[in-house]
């Protein structure tokens, strides 16, 4: 019998599950609802690791917009770190009128890293 690797990359889906239902502000029942399941299974990957059967995958990643490779795929030398990604998915789920807040700190902190670089030279 084949062995198979345990896919690290899925020790994060329940907390990526999470925070974007709650970016989304969904309550668990209501995403729950849209997916036909208990709120109590959604609970449970949420909060305690379970995996869900492969078609409520589908479904919560498409309603989370969260990007399905990233649980199937080992992140590659040169990829985005595992924070960029998250960060960029955050800023998916950021709706327009925020926007303009996250576009402020992302500079204050390109402007403290450029003065970080100008006193190392």
């Amino acid at each position: 019998m084949r062995k198979t690797r345990e896919c690290s990359n899925l020790k994060t889906l329940g907390t990526d599950i999470k925070a974007a239902r709650l970016a989304l502000r969904m309550t668990r029942r209501t995403l729950a609802d849209q997916l036909g399941i208990d709120p109590r299974y959604l609970a449970n990957i949420e909060n305690s690791g379970s995996l869900p059967s492969l078609p409520i995958f589908y479904e919560l990643v498409r309603i989370c917009k969260l990007p399905a490779d990233r649980y199937f795929f080992e992140q590659e030398e040169g990829q985005p770190s595992e924070q960029r990604r998250r960060v960029s998915q955050k800023l998916t789920l950021c709706s327009e009128e925020f926007l303009p807040v996250v576009e402020g700190a992302l500079d204050g902190a390109l402007k403290v890293q450029e003065g970080r670089a100008e006193q190392e030279d």
